[in-house]
């Protein structure tokens, strides 16, 4: 179906992202919508991978979402966008970014698996960003579905709030009507409560809003519906309403009325909260607030982003205020030199869609802008250069894998590869640890990576070598020693000669290097002092027993010796480190393990288990405190080499409804085991490393 190429009036508009756990049927559901309304002669299937939304090919071999996908259709004149997202907590990223983009988060829940902790997530993090919220049950055909209990399920979780705005009828085959015209239902009974009491309990919660329809009520006993499409939506977005609706998006039942749904009672733009812009960073950013007014100048803001190697760059954006045509000029964000838009476009999964204009509340992408990135502000205003979003609060990435090329040569090109697929996703994230000579990328779980190699693998061909990222171990040392070295060498001509006396001293944990000149009469010259530190830098970054950086250390150099022809720079790095080694060795020196300060967020159930768990892994718990109802957070402090593999035990733990973050905390001695074993290995390469050298 083609849609018009200028943009409709805003009142015309509908956005909303469909949102819940995998097999909720997000996507059966949209393919029905875009059937019913015309914009598709068949729905597709997740199955066949046919779908208008998962067109990706790693989607089609996983049968879910990996990303979100954007559709529109038109029904009734209004123009609604649809933004389908991933289920699974993996990649929750996309799924969070796309609530920026929308008036209306659709929670889609599976009749037969009710409420569940992803789903309770969604509905807070929703109502945390003021958006308006709708309850979609879908699968309500299916047997043995108590629809009743979880309806109660619902108002029980998520308050009185929640009422249906329709009910199932004849065992799930249809649903019918409880807001507008619950007369005309005759015949028609619902499969549990009624019409009249559903009718009731709607109209009752809307008009609280307003005391005088409140008394109107009580006099008349009723208020037509159609007076109530502006208190409704002031319900709607205060949270005070969030409706049920049923649907079975497989047989088709419901998706008529919920198109219907969407167009009278969802909000337009101008009808639900403002997005939170600010203007400057940090302590000293100010609110404003973006007008739905086309006439005003441009302000949208990029929530996701693609790169295909054949199309290049797209950015998708919702435009928050203004008008954005093919001839706009465009800043990114703070970017000094703005780029023409050339070609505007709706997006239909897969397919682009050109349209000569669009206004505030559309969905939009321009293609091949090389400065475009996730999360930036479009504007056509220099002023408006340090505008942005009030930032989302996103999962943050644990689960990490270190990535070499199985081709020499290709460090490079993985490198430049691996950043253009993170920059689609908000919750991956990629470091070179120069600590540990790798390059780390980190998401939020194995099936998250997996899809990165995937694409790595399928997409760009790329075959790497993975393994999970070596420890950051540390060095330090525990008491005072002295050490010197002479450095000597003639080679007939002009020869090398430097001696360094140094003392070494154990400094609190934290507070890193100090280096001391304390020579006195001239016995290092001062222009040499820079060398001798340079040598001690050195011998710190290789470490002294099993090969780590040494921190927390201060090094005093006190004295030396230098000859007026042969003292170079070469020879005082070579004894300064030297000098080090022997001090260090002297200076009972351990190894040291990184502690990481963990935060667990479960099921109150559970934490007896958790923190059992975490004693075995010498973990200790610092503190807890409830999350909501029946959630707890637990802090506590754990070295980072026994959170191996603890995705899978929390997940084991808590029936999958654990989820942890973690920061870098401090450094402690590590047990006298992993140091044993540590400094053996160091041992074993360090000879291996000397026979190679006989050899050759």
């Amino acid at each position: 179906m083609a849609l018009p190429s200028s943009a409709p009036d805003i009142g015309d508009i509908r956005t909303l992202a469909l949102l819940g756990t995998s097999a909720a049927g997000k996507t059966t559901l949209i393919e029905a919508l875009l059937h019913r309304a015309g914009a598709i002669g068949a729905p597709g299937s997740v199955e066949r991978g046919s779908t208008v939304s998962d067109h990706d090919l790693l989607e089609r071999q996983f049968q879910h979402s990996l990303n979100t996908s954007l559709v529109h259709l038109q029904h009734r004149d209004t123009r609604i966008h649809l933004i389908d997202t991933p289920g699974h907590p993996d990649f929750s990223g996309p799924a969070l970014a796309a609530l920026e983009a929308v008036e209306t988060a659709a929670i889609v829940i599976d009749a037969a698996n009710g409420v569940d902790a992803g789903t309770q997530r969604l509905m807070e993090t929703a109502a945390s960003r003021g958006l308006c919220r709708l309850v979609i049950v879908n699968k309500i055909d299916a047997q043995d579905v108590d629809l009743a209990a979880l309806v109660e399920q619902l108002r029980a979780t998520f308050g009185k709030e929640c009422l249906p705005l329709n009910l199932p009828a004849r065992g799930g085959s249809e649903v019918v009507d409880c807001f507008f015209r619950p007369e005309a239902t005759a015949g028609h009974e619902a499969d549990f409560s009624s019409v009249a009491s559903a009718h009731r309990a709607l109209v009752e919660q809307v008009v609280e809003i307003d005391a005088a329809l409140v008394e109107r009520y009580l006099e008349s006993g009723d208020v037509d519906p159609h007076e109530l499409h502006a208190p409704l939506e002031q319900a709607l977005r205060e949270g005070h309403l969030i409706p049920i609706c049923f649907v079975s998006a497989r047989h088709g039942a419901g998706v008529g009325e919920l198109l219907d749904i969407f167009t009278a009672l969802m909000p337009n733009p101008a009808e639900g909260n403002p997005p939170r812009f600010l203007r400057g960073e940090g302590a000293q950013a100010t609110p404003i607030t973006a007008r739905p007014d086309p006439a005003l100048h441009v302000l949208a803001q990029v929530f996701k982003l693609a790169v295909d190697p054949y199309v290049g760059k797209l950015g998708v954006f919702r435009i928050h205020q203004g008008t954005v045509t093919s001839d706009s000029q465009l800043y990114v964000g703070d970017g000094r030199k703005p780029f023409k838009v050339g070609h505007l476009f709706l997006l239909q999964g897969k397919s682009l869609v050109e349209v000569e204009r669009a206004g505030p509340g559309e969905l939009c992408a321009v293609a091949k802008v090389d400065d475009i990135h996730f999360d930036a502000v479009l504007h056509d205003a220099a002023e408006d250069d340090h505008i942005h979003l009030a930032p989302l609060d996103f999962p943050v990435p644990v689960h990490g894998l270190a990535i070499e090329p199985q081709r020499h040569g290709d460090e490079q090109r993985v490198w430049d590869i691996l950043q253009k697929l993170v920059a689609e996703d908000p919750c991956l994230r990629i470091e070179q640890v120069a600590a540990t000579h790798e390059t780390v990328v980190w998401g939020l779980g194995e099936l998250h990576l997996r899809a990165l190699l995937m694409r790595l693998r399928d997409l760009h061909r790329l075959e790497v070598t993975t393994r999970p990222p070596r420890i950051a171990y540390r060095e330090t040392v525990t008491a005072p020693a002295t050490g010197q070295h002479r450095h000597k060498k003639q080679t007939g001509g002009a020869g090398q000669f430097g001696e360094v006396h140094l003392r070494i001293e154990p400094l609190p944990r934290g507070a890193g290097f100090e280096f001391i000149d304390a020579v006195k009469g001239g016995a290092i010259p001062s222009n040499f002092m820079p060398a001798v530190e340079k040598g001690v830098r050195q011998a710190m970054a290789e470490g002294v027993i099993a090969g780590y950086p040494v921190l927390d250390v201060r090094v005093v150099v006190h004295d030396g010796k230098h000859h007026s022809v042969d003292s170079k720079e070469i020879a005082f790095v070579t004894a300064a480190r030297k000098a080090f080694v022997a001090a260090a060795r002297a200076a009972q020196p351990i190894v040291l393990e990184p502690v990481v300060d963990v935060e667990i967020t479960a099921p109150e159930a559970h934490m007896g288990d958790l923190t059992g768990d975490l004693a075995s892994r010498r973990g200790q718990v610092i503190g807890s405190h409830p999350a909501r109802p029946g959630q707890m957070v637990v802090r506590a402090l754990l070295p980072l080499s026994e959170l191996a593999n603890y995705q899978s035990r929390l997940h084991a733990l808590t029936g999958g409804q654990g989820r942890y973050t973690l920061r870098f905390s401090h450094y402690q001695a590590a047990p006298a085991g992993v140091q044993q074993a540590l400094t053996a290995a160091h041992h074993v390469r360090d000879e291996d490393s000397s026979a190679q050298g006989n050899v050759c």
